[in-house]
């Protein structure tokens, strides 16, 4: 036809590229770290998963950016948030404005960027969500039906993590399964199952390539904690680090499944590669080692000796209460190979040497002050 014609000879210029049958749209260009435009199928190699990151500049969105781009190619994974990034916390790669909330958006981002997978960290945190639980319903959940519709649309692999915090009173506390009776009391909590269901639902009956991993608290050296019920598990090292002095928000007693940082980004990155083939769940528990805030503060007192300790319980307390002491994650041991490298003690080690550089060795053991000194050499 002559439209057909006139969009053949104008295609270079405008981006609209003539199917066999009609007319399709899309961008061909996309913004790559060096700040000029290139095709997409000249910087896409065949089979290469297209990845978009959601909540990039949270505590663990920022390094699985890192770790996946090592893997797949800088060019390859696309970090977004809502905020602009500080600095070089990204490293080199695009970064984009990505509300999920807005479905238009989103998909304008996946076709331009031919996104072929989506992991889906934008979330409002436990502590976070009950003070703001109509903000906690629209990121949670609004944020991820869209995230699940547009998989459904274009054949998305979406990886959307889920909690120990999807659990409650009722649930088997110790060594808690895959399958098993949950009823959050949080609105987190909440959020989490009703992704779960929906995101297996959608598996079930559109296909969607739908997969999930319940985290359990996460210890990270690299950012801030992010105001979730363990973070006390974080926050004790800077204290620690910086003053000696450490007030506890959780009873001494407080029994919770924990992993540090580089174990979590190792079994991400798995889950998100594993052939579809070998899950026989859709959301997997996933742990590394438990402990109390006593146990933890024990490990931490080796490095700092002096290190002073005060329980004061706030309302997090009465959430941790109902969650999970321990998880059993056979499931992903067995189905796809999950291992961990980090346990209490070295956890605690990698901890102290991360900060080191940052605040010094005026509240560490003598060993320790050796060692910067040396490092300063």
């Amino acid at each position: 036809s002559r439209l057909a014609t006139m969009l053949r000879l104008f295609a270079p210029l405008t981006g609209f590229r003539i199917a066999q049958r009609g007319v399709r749209c899309f961008s061909s260009l996309q913004t790559v770290s060096s700040g000029r435009r290139q095709r997409v199928d000249e910087v896409v190699a065949p089979n290469t998963p297209r990845i978009l990151i959601t909540g990039s500049l949270g505590q663990l969105g920022s390094e699985l950016v890192k770790v996946l781009r090592a893997q797949h190619g800088v060019d390859n994974v696309i970090a977004s948030d809502v905020r602009k990034p500080k600095g070089n916390i990204l490293g080199a790669g695009p970064f984009v404005y990505a509300d999920v909330l807005n479905y238009n958006q989103l998909e304008s981002l996946i076709v331009d960027f031919r996104i072929t997978q989506v992991v889906h960290f934008s979330a409002l945190l436990s502590a976070v969500g009950e003070r703001n639980v109509q903000r906690a319903l629209q990121v949670n959940v609004d944020g991820f039906h869209n995230i699940i519709e547009l998989a459904k649309h274009h054949g998305l692999r979406v990886l959307s993590p889920s909690t120990i915090g999807a659990f409650g009173p009722s649930t088997p506390r110790d060594n808690t399964p895959d399958l098993t009776i949950q009823r959050p009391t949080t609105i987190y909590g909440v959020s989490k199952v009703h992704m779960e269901l929906l995101g297996e639902y959608y598996c079930k009956r559109f296909g969607v390539d739908f997969r999930s991993l319940r985290y359990p608290g996460i210890i990270s050296g690299q950012q801030e904690a992010g105001g979730g019920t363990t973070d006390y598990a974080v926050d004790v090292f800077h204290a620690a680090m910086q003053t000696g002095k450490f007030t506890c928000f959780l009873s001494e007693n407080t029994r919770l499944p924990m992993m540090y940082l580089p174990d979590c980004l190792a079994a991400t990155a798995r889950f998100l590669e594993v052939d579809d083939n070998v899950l026989r769940h859709r959301t997997y528990n996933l742990q590394a080692i438990s402990f109390t805030p006593e146990e933890l503060f024990a490990e931490v007192r080796k490095h700092v000796p002096n290190l002073e300790i005060t329980y004061a319980p706030d309302y997090r307390q009465a959430i941790a209460d109902t969650w999970p002491r321990s998880l059993d994650d056979q499931g992903a041991r067995a189905d796809w190979a999950w291992r961990h490298e980090y346990g209490l003690d070295n956890m605690v080690t990698a901890m102290i040497e991360f900060l080191l550089p940052r605040y010094g060795a005026q509240h560490l053991s003598e060993e320790w002050k050796k060692r910067a000194v040396d490092l300063q050499q």
